[in-house]
């Protein structure tokens, strides 16, 4: 049977275009079928933020607390839309399990590996490919305005350490000096040196072009139908334009997991995770690195060729409606906190779907019960940081090789 290519990737967002790069390196040919245009969908309008800083799971001590403040708050940074749906109840119950010290330290410790890892392979990846995607390595910075909140932030710094994360407290006369752009009155902020960001839409661009240059195939607007299987091996997919067949295939779905690969028996505990963005041209006055408005979970990031707000975590399912509440509340936050808290000019509103895991920790690995299929999702809000070291690790795990990060607590299996 006449194959395609060796790995049939099926979905052209950040970790599929970076599984590709990684599979071509070690010698394997790639086609990626993506049913829209490579990088335009959850990858497309996201902050752009490389966090390493985010190894501490969501699924915390107080997170459920803290929820249960914001529910009655349609505009809070995490929104759980009311209605009947048992698979988000269930998804909710597991999350609400782990939110204990023993579990948040393992989930942290786990996805700190792979997002340490990923943040030099990226930084690699663009010096040595010529990445044309606006990356600075100039950190981040948490900014408080509330004094208490900072104090407790200060206290809980040093805790970050296991997890390999460098801090910094500035406190708030150094902050006023450092950053203009903010207004006065800030409390004082928590800096991660060690992160760094891009332009999320342009990293996917040129992650695209050097995936064909290496001689992948991208094939856009052919969405998968279905799939050809035997016993647990699949010989390909069925799309829009016909069947392509593969010795591998890599399924990085994203959002849509659950609801594609049901097709073949598996249960991808994944809930689409809405977050929203605005888009101008550069403000006058930008802050100098990318910020996160604490109080309201807020990222601000300014670049030479833009400026952008993002934030909130909806659970709404798969609503494809802007909600203007939730739009306006990223202009309503930037207005406490910075002089010029929008550009001159709009050029974009966006929202998006992150596949969120109840552990916070991505599906990575062989598929169960298949023998050649591979899966790549559940990133949540860190698919770009964690797209250089998915793609290298499942390049491993394919190709047979060592794998350069222990992808044990990631498996398909553990739910």
């Amino acid at each position: 049977m006449q194959e395609d290519a060796d790995v049939l990737i099926l979905g052209g967002g950040v970790i599929g275009l970076a599984c590709a790069h990684y599979l071509l390196q070690g010698g394997r040919s790639v086609r990626i079928l993506e049913r829209g245009n490579v990088g335009a969908a959850t990858s497309h309008g996201n902050c752009g933020t490389i966090t390493p800083s985010h190894a501490p799971p969501l699924a915390a001590p107080g997170t459920i607390r803290k929820a249960l403040r914001w529910m009655l708050t349609p505009d809070a940074p995490l929104y759980v839309k009311p209605r009947l749906d048992p698979a988000l109840a269930h998804w909710l119950l597991q999350f609400a399990r782990r939110c204990n010290l023993g579990d948040w330290r393992a989930a942290g410790l786990a996805k700190a590996a792979l997002l340490q890892s990923s943040r030099t392979l990226i930084e690699g990846l663009i010096k040595g490919h010529a990445l044309d995607c606006e990356f600075e390595p100039t950190g981040v910075r948490h900014i408080y305005k509330d004094a208490m909140e900072f104090e407790q932030a200060c206290r809980d710094s040093p805790g970050l350490a296991e997890f390999g994360i460098a801090t910094e407290i500035v406190a708030a006369d150094r902050l006023a000096r450092d950053e203009p752009a903010l207004l006065p009155g800030m409390a004082g902020a928590i800096e991660f040196p060690g992160d760094a960001h891009l332009r999320p839409d342009r990293y996917c661009a040129e992650l695209a072009r050097i995936v064909r240059a290496q001689g992948g195939i991208i094939e856009e607007g052919a969405a998968v139908t279905g799939f050809i299987a035997q016993g647990g091996r699949l010989d390909g997919v069925r799309t829009s334009d016909g069947p392509r067949r593969g010795r591998d295939v890599l399924a990085a779905f994203g959002p849509w997991s659950p609801a594609v690969l049901r097709q073949l028996g598996l249960k991808i505990p994944i809930q689409p995770g809405k977050g929203y963005s605005i888009t101008y041209a550069r403000p006058a006055l930008a802050p100098r690195m990318p910020i996160v408005l604490k109080e309201r979970s807020v990222c601000v990031t300014a670049w030479g060729s833009g400026y952008r707000l993002g934030s909130t975590m909806e659970f709404s399912g798969y609503d494809d409606s802007l909600n203007r509440r939730r739009l306006d509340a990223l202009e309503r936050a930037a207005a406490e906190y910075l002089r010029e808290p929008v550009g001159p000019v709009k050029q974009e509103e966006w929202f998006g779907w992150r596949p969120m895991t109840w552990d916070d920790l991505p599906i990575l690995g062989q598929a169960p019960g298949w023998t050649n299929l591979w899966l790549a999702t559940g990133h949540g809000m860190l698919g770009v940081t964690m797209s250089a070291g998915t793609g290298n690790l499942l390049a491993d795990l394919i190709c047979g090789r060592v794998p350069a990060v222990d992808p044990t607590p990631y498996r398909a299996d553990r739910f």
